[in-house]
């Protein structure tokens, strides 16, 4: 009988710690860079589990949708997640009805109806949907170019992309990349991610698929 040549087990055994080792090297990777990480339903389509409401406007479930109403004092109106996160990527639908002025707040903190934090502007067409607003500070950090307004479907169902990573937002709508900034003041910012619902009344929008992923 022949027999085959037989192969050291010296070099079976580097096989395999080499195999291990890129094995872990790209599992490193993943981690730093987000991807490893599961993606979080911040919203369960059937009740306000894990959110704190902030003032006294309207929010609640309907088909499996989070809808937002003005209430009778047509105030300022927060639905904030009650864990804190930093590092991100946050994906949502919006559908607005009447004028639709709201917006989605990051690393945000709250004193009553007082926000601390960076919204994301969600408004009618011409009003900087995507943009970054500081609100009880500097105000507008950075508006989408004007050309970009194309991108909101008023009335109908958007879908919006915020990426948080340090002091980088970038921010999508129905996949134009509406703005990028930079800011020190926003790396330093720790809290919530809120839904807001402007003053004025005579607001309703509906919300749903609202699915975060952190990043390291």
């Amino acid at each position: 009988m022949k027999l085959l040549p037989s192969t050291p087990i010296k070099s079976i055994y580097s096989r395999k710690m080499k195999t291990k080792f890129l094995l872990i090297v790209f599992a490193l990777f993943l981690i730093q860079f987000g991807y490893a990480q599961e993606t979080i339903d911040l919203f369960n389509g059937e009740n306000l589990d894990g959110w704190v409401n902030h003032g006294e406007e309207k929010w609640y479930v309907e088909n499996g949708e989070l809808i937002c109403e003005s209430g009778p004092k047509a105030g300022y109106g927060y639905l904030g997640t009650k864990k804190f996160y930093k590092n991100f990527e946050l994906t949502l639908d919006f559908k607005q009805e009447n004028n639709g002025n709201s917006g989605v707040f990051i690393r945000s903190t709250f004193e009553g109806t007082k926000v601390s934090g960076w919204q994301v502007e969600v408004a009618p067409p011409e009003h900087a949907t995507g943009g970054i607003y500081e609100s009880y500070g500097r105000g507008w950090l950075i508006k989408p170019d004007t050309e970009k307004d194309k991108a909101l479907k008023m009335g109908e169902w958007n879908t919006m992309k915020i990426l948080v990573n340090g002091d980088t937002i970038t921010t999508w709508l129905n996949g134009t990349e509406m703005v990028n900034l930079t800011d020190e003041k926003i790396g330093a910012g720790e809290g919530s991610i809120a839904l807001q619902i402007h003053d004025g009344g005579g607001i309703r929008v509906k919300w749903r698929n609202i699915k975060l992923k952190p990043l390291q």
